[in-house]
């Protein structure tokens, strides 16, 4: 069984009695880099509120398809949001939106996402050659970044040198949740708004074959991906709002089988940044089945019995995910994100209110709760 079913069959075990709607549909021709403005799907004209959780999956480069979604959920005055969690790359797209929120509202959170991926996709080398690709992966395992780099350079830090942490600390204008893992003991760290920094953020986003580890009060810290990609389960713990959204950008489906080098590491490296998200899924099934079974009064059991889980995928838009390098920051592969994450967004607003058949035509899988329940075990 591919993976994609694989994951299909856990998120829908889960969901079938919360979700509300699911994007997914093919991917369409997307804008030309510079057309606007952006198209928009027809949606009903009593649009509820909604306020949102999210949990953005990190994936480097692939982040742009989140800086989509963002930027699409930014421009709806009914959609507010709650709590934010990310690793890696989606921790990176979570401060830049609290940043521009504090500094100037939705229209400073957009702003903020477009500058920085741009002046990553700025800052970046063109993306390599196949045959230079693979003399550098081959490097990073024969030498440590301790010793190709051991002034540990990292180009994120000055990307991230726009983003007051100091003021982001004290506004706190989103709750915040930043994954980085322990090297000491491979556990999750989560560092709220309160504790946010560029060594945090930095911290999220290590990985440990290119950079040197992060120190954080005596603490070494790898990227946060390899302990929770995203860090569901806490956000669903901390979260008021009971629609949380997952943006999920690490493709699940590879390969039938590998041969290269490199095709089997980025393969080995998808399955593991996934991993964590369906090992929370089933956690978050079978805490949802107990709460429901005993009818608990716990302010948790409450939260679960009300929770609406909605999941944005860019293998769902972007059939060739799993084929870009979350390395590669070329404008026009940043640009094809971001507008597929755009079109994502704009189809999981659509569904919201809309009939089962405006949803399908639209793009999104009908609603969840009309699908047969799973057999309980």
């Amino acid at each position: 069984m591919h993976n994609t079913q694989k994951l299909s069959r856990a998120f829908r075990a889960f969901i079938s009695p919360v979700l509300k709607h699911v994007v997914g549909g093919d991917a369409s021709a997307l804008r030309a880099e510079g057309a606007d403005p952006h198209p928009k799907l027809a949606r009903p004209k009593a649009q509820r509120r909604l306020r949102l959780s999210l949990a953005l999956q990190g994936g480097g480069a692939l982040g742009a398809f989140t800086w989509g979604v963002l930027d699409r959920l930014l421009e709806e005055k009914d959609v507010t949001f709650d709590a934010v969690s990310g690793a890696s790359a989606g921790a990176v797209n979570a401060v830049l939106m609290a940043s521009g929120l504090h500094r100037d509202g939705a229209d400073g959170a957009r702003e903020a996402l477009a500058r920085f991926w741009k002046r990553a996709s700025e800052s970046a080398p063109a993306h390599s050659s196949a045959r230079v690709s693979v003399a550098f992966d081959l490097s990073t395992r024969v030498m440590s970044p301790y010793q190709f780099n051991p002034l540990d350079f990292n180009p994120l830090r000055s990307l991230l040198d726009e983003v007051d942490f100091e003021a982001l600390r004290e506004a706190k204008p989103l709750r915040l949740l930043i994954g980085a893992t322990r090297v000491s003991d491979g556990r999750l760290r989560i560092f709220r708004e309160s504790e946010i920094s560029k060594d945090v953020v930095l911290a999220s986003a290590c990985l440990p074959l290119l950079h040197q580890a992060v120190s954080i009060d005596g603490e070494a810290y790898w990227d946060g991906g390899y302990a929770a990609n995203p860090p569901l389960m806490p956000l669903v713990t901390a979260s008021r709002a009971s629609d949380v959204m997952v943006v999920q950008i690490i493709p699940t489906e590879g390969e039938e089988l590998p041969r290269t080098s490199p095709d089997i590491i980025k393969r080995l490296n998808q399955m593991t940044f996934n991993n964590s998200l369906l090992h929370d899924l089933d956690t978050l099934s079978s805490m949802r089945e107990l709460a429901l079974e005993r009818e608990g009064e716990g302010r948790l059991s409450r939260k679960l019995r009300r929770l609406n889980l909605h999941r944005l995928a860019a293998e769902d838009l972007v059939p060739e995910l799993r084929e870009m390098s979350a390395f590669n920051l070329d404008w026009d592969q940043l640009i094809r994100l971001r507008d597929a994450g755009r079109k994502a967004a704009d189809a999981w607003l659509a569904a919201q209110g809309a009939e089962p058949a405006t949803a399908e035509a639209a793009g999104v899988s009908p609603t969840l709760e009309a699908l047969p329940l799973p057999a309980r075990r």
